[in-house]
């Protein structure tokens, strides 16, 4: 028996030349398909992910994605912040506006009296520090519906303090210390201290003297004083009827309203 295997072993290599072991069947294993449920292995990050940039670049790669509805998913454990991290500072709450101050507080001087503004027939006296007279540049009167009113107007952003009161004939100028005569039967007279009615040449800023705007109660207006920071004006009305003060700024104005 062991013959006959040598020299089939002799025939085998002598005519096929049989010089290589030829190799084994394949595993079975080899030939199976990939199970469909397998995951297919990213080559990079996946689709709707954001890159990490600066610290986060150096740790390993965790992709957050971003759902498509806006909302918010859990950062990675990677991504959050070390417990010792720093709290941000606080923003400090706005600072509100300082408000503006009132005129009279502006210029050093007193504000006005919101009593003045109610209607009397008494005296209105508000007194202001002494100090550069300010420049009366115009005098208007006009009608309204319920009063008539007067206007003084003066140069900057200062009003001088003021006395106003009905007073008895006769009516003096007090420069020439001449009585003057003024229509009606009401003078309202009007003090403006320090004040001026003329300019550094000495020349007049309101050029009339004597208005008679012929309203329904402001028959007559005259001025009868320009003298060592005093001006003063009075107003000729039909009677000794209730009036009112009231101060108004841009531009500086006394405003004076005489009831009908």
């Amino acid at each position: 028996m062991r013959r006959l295997t040598s020299l089939w072993l002799a025939g085998c290599i002598g005519i096929a030349g049989c010089s290589k072991k030829e190799e084994g069947p394949p595993h079975p294993a080899a030939e199976l398909p990939a199970p469909e449920d397998s995951p297919a292995q990213p080559s990079g990050p996946p689709p709707g992910t954001l890159p990490r940039e600066g610290e986060a670049a150096a740790k390993p790669p965790v992709h957050v994605v971003l759902p498509s509805d806006g909302g918010m998913v859990p950062v990675a454990q990677a991504e959050q912040e070390p417990e010792d991290a720093p709290e941000a500072a606080p923003t400090p709450p706005p600072v509100p506006p300082t408000p503006a101050p009132a005129a009279g507080a502006a210029t050093g001087q007193p504000p006005e009296d919101v009593k003045n503004r109610e209607w009397t027939a008494g005296n209105v006296t508000l007194k202001r520090a002494p100090g550069m007279p300010v420049t009366l540049r115009s005098v208007r009167a006009g009608q309204h519906a319920d009063f008539d009113r007067v206007v003084f107007e003066f140069d900057g952003a200062s009003l001088p303090g003021y006395r106003l009161e009905y007073v008895d004939k006769p009516i003096i100028k007090c420069g020439s210390g001449d009585p003057t005569t003024v229509a009606g039967k009401g003078w309202l007279q009007v003090t403006l201290t320090p004040a001026r009615g003329h300019d550094d040449k000495g020349q007049a800023t309101v050029a009339e003297r004597e208005l008679k705007p012929g309203l329904p109660v402001i028959l007559e207006l005259e001025r009868t004083c320009d003298f060592e920071g005093e001006v003063t004006w009075v107003l000729g009305n039909k009677g000794p009827n209730k009036y009112r003060v009231m101060e108004l700024h841009e531009p500086t104005r006394l405003v004076v309203d005489v009831q009908h």
